[in-house]
């Protein structure tokens, strides 16, 4: 019977330092020197800790109660009401009570973006990050929406560890063809560009050419299809 190796659940923290911080929401998302662990919860508590090629991560905790749905990842609709709405003027327009209706989904999606996402596939509860939720949930791809991977999960969980310690300068990735890496690059592109201010994101490949097709075939479609409560407030060309 296979059994993976990408991953292993530890456990080199005490299970009452856990509790105890996990009560007072104290746990910091960064590198944690005192128990030599990355934390990725942006909650304040901490559950599984994987580790993943000798890196530590701490993931945050499950929540108690978590919506089974179809038992496996599927991307939600997005509501009718709200697609012909192209940017926050559009919004602007709109009655009081509309967006009274509208603003917990909204608020809910910049959770997720920020905390991550929990859902029930194959019975087992699974974690993914904010921005594995916005690549399986926001983006369009060359097929439409991608589809959930779990090697790609653990890829994002390598990377917010990444993002997260200050000692990390980057990540060397070995990957095979067609594995969707230029699509999941393309997706953090566009989702850390559209949360950051004075800043630029550049796009590194073998050629000049080849950088822009990136741009031009997987940035640009990624970040045209956001909604609009996700895209940098634009009038004219400001």
């Amino acid at each position: 019977m296979y059994e993976q190796a990408l991953y292993r659940i530890i456990q080199p923290v005490k299970l009452t330092t856990v509790s105890r911080l996990n009560k007072s929401k104290q746990w910091k998302y960064g590198y944690n020197k005192q128990n030599d662990i990355v934390v990725i919860s942006k909650t304040g508590q901490i559950g599984d800790i994987y580790e993943i090629q000798g890196v530590k991560i701490a993931l945050p905790k499950q929540p108690k109660k978590i919506v089974k749905d179809n038992n496996k990842w599927e991307a939600k609709e997005y509501p009718k009401e709200l697609k012909n709405i192209k940017s926050i003027f559009d919004w602007n327009n709109y009655p009081p009570d509309f967006k009274d209706r509208w603003e917990g989904y909204i608020d809910e999606e910049f959770v997720r973006r920020e905390e991550g996402h929990w859902f029930v596939n194959k019975n087992k509860s699974t974690y993914i990050t904010g921005t594995h939720y916005m690549y399986l949930q926001w983006s369009k791809i060359d097929v439409g929406k991608p589809e959930f991977r779990e090697a790609n999960r653990l890829f994002f969980i390598f990377w917010e560890a990444c993002k997260a310690d200050q000692r990390c300068y980057g990540m060397c990735y070995l990957k095979n063809r067609r594995s969707g890496f230029s699509f999941m690059a393309s997706g953090e592109t566009v989702n850390m560009a559209t949360i950051s201010s004075d800043a630029r994101f550049g796009i590194l490949s073998k050629t000049g050419w080849d950088a822009k097709k990136m741009f031009t075939d997987k940035v640009v479609p990624i970040s045209v299809n956001y909604p609009f409560f996700f895209k940098p407030i634009q009038d004219g060309m400001d």
